[in-house]
């Protein structure tokens, strides 16, 4: 078996080191010897101790913010709590994967550490810098892949809603075509004069081609009760469904009496169902047109959003943007938030980092939303001052507490519920506005919650 001080020398840390440093080390230290499957540090269990692992391959696993983290650590590697580190507990289980040499040193010998060994302190010191970094990103990471599992969740919701609507009208479209195809049979048969042909694609024509709102609801139950008391006085009392129909359409009891007056009551009713389907035609196709529409918009937006098929720096026009993030963000608007704009006219211009303005603002009003408890008005404005662009996004939400306002863009910090928020939010809004030059700024009172950022326009001096 390798002695264990040769071993030690082995990890760079010890390399070098005087002998007498290396002993008092391994004097404080207690050597473990582990079989497959043995753990050398619980999750939860107080950190207090460094462990320097020296021969064998190791694991850290345990459940951390409700997802399940495994790490790989290989022999030659100090892990465990470092000096001057403020970790109480520890966040993983250690446990061997093989047979395995650990050395375990106590916390409670870190002040002598500091004294008798500088250079493996200031290595370890190193140590955790590179770890916190390390843990940071792997939070970012993780904050940046639950916002972006939320705005899909939203955005599948936004595209669901129109592309079902559409599915719906293009089976409905099927027995209306039908229904037009036999009345045009109906029609064809009969013996019509060219202004009878005429009155009844005059009329169908006038109907599809009306515009103006739909007749309020009292309105349409007088005329489908007058239509259907029509319809029934000319021998079709089957056709109550049809009154319905026209009855939406604004159909006048007038224009059925002169149709009824000019063919008689079979053609009438062939003609009167080409036309009630030609009517349901058209308000499908409508439907059809617009939710098809709303889906090219959404994609438009996403497109937007990420800056899709367009150079990463670039300069970008704000209230666009603010737009585009407004429009993906719809699905958290719709239920009860009024959004109320007041935008410069002269279009403010920023040299941008692709998409990462939209995450400012995906963050800001996100906040704002959930602030107000997803009901309340959330206002957006942007101004010229000086050579910046401002934009403000404020709420009449309850407000920040005066206690919390300082520490409010803190990593890791929030006010939020557990499995709510990571409190990285606004210390993503806050690296990006630095990256681009600008900063941001909050003012907040019960009722008006105010956050202002200022980026230098595109062209100007920093």
């Amino acid at each position: 078996m390798v002695e264990t001080a040769d071993l030690l020398r082995r990890i760079p840390a010890f390399a070098g080191l005087p002998d007498e440093q290396i002993a008092w080390f391994l004097s404080q230290s207690r050597e473990l010897h582990l079989n497959a499957g043995d753990t050398y540090a619980r999750q939860s269990d107080p950190a207090d101790a460094m462990f320097v692992l020296l021969e064998g391959e190791f694991q850290w696993r345990g459940e951390l913010a409700g997802e399940s983290i495994v790490l790989a650590v290989k022999s030659g590697e100090i892990t465990g709590t470092l000096p001057f580190s403020r970790m109480k507990q520890f966040g993983l289980t250690g446990r061997a994967m093989t047979e395995a040499r650990v050395l375990r040193f106590p916390a409670t010998a870190f002040p002598d550490l500091v004294q008798r060994m500088p250079a493996l302190t200031t290595h370890l010191v190193g140590l955790m810098s590179d770890r916190i970094r390390e843990v940071t990103r792997l939070e970012q990471q993780r904050d940046r892949l639950a916002a972006l599992g939320k705005l899909s969740a939203g955005l599948a919701h936004e595209l669901n809603n129109p592309a079902s609507a559409a599915k719906r009208a293009t089976s409905q479209l099927r027995d209306l075509l039908k229904k037009v195809r036999d009345a045009s049979h109906e029609l064809g048969r009969r013996d019509l004069t060219a202004a009878q042909k005429s009155e009844i694609e005059k009329l169908e024509a006038s109907l599809i081609q009306m515009d103006g709102p739909p007749p309020n609801a009292l309105t349409v139950s007088d005329l489908e009760e007058e239509l259907d008391s029509l319809l029934r006085s000319h021998g079709q009392s089957d056709l109550w469904q049809l009154a319905a129909d026209l009855a939406r359409k604004n159909f006048k009891p007038e224009t059925l009496e002169q149709l009824y007056s000019t063919l008689d009551a079979d053609t009438a009713r062939a003609a009167l169902v080409r036309i009630s389907a030609s009517l349901e035609i058209a308000d499908l196709l409508s439907q059809i047109e617009h939710s098809t529409s709303r889906i090219s918009d959404l994609v438009g937006a996403i497109k937007e959003y990420t800056f899709m098929d367009q150079s990463p720096v670039q300069n970008v026009d704000v209230v666009k943007t603010l737009e585009t993030t407004l429009t993906i963000l719809n699905h958290k608007l719709k239920h009860g938030v009024a959004v109320h704009r007041d935008y410069q006219k002269i279009p403010l211009l920023v040299n941008s980092f692709g998409s990462e303005l939209n995450q400012v603002w995906t963050n800001l009003i996100d906040n704002a939303i959930d602030a107000m408890g997803g009901k309340g008005d959330l206002r957006v404005r942007t101004y010229r001052e000086d050579d910046c662009v401002v934009v403000e996004i404020g709420d009449n939400g309850p407000g920040i507490a005066p206690e919390v306002r300082p520490r409010i863009f803190e990593p890791f910090f929030t006010t939020k519920g557990v499995g709510e928020g990571t409190g990285l939010g606004l210390d993503t809004v806050q690296r990006i506005v630095r990256k681009h030059r600008g900063n941001i700024q909050v003012d907040s009172k019960p009722g008006d919650t105010r956050f202002q950022v200022r980026l230098p326009l595109a062209g100007s001096a920093a």
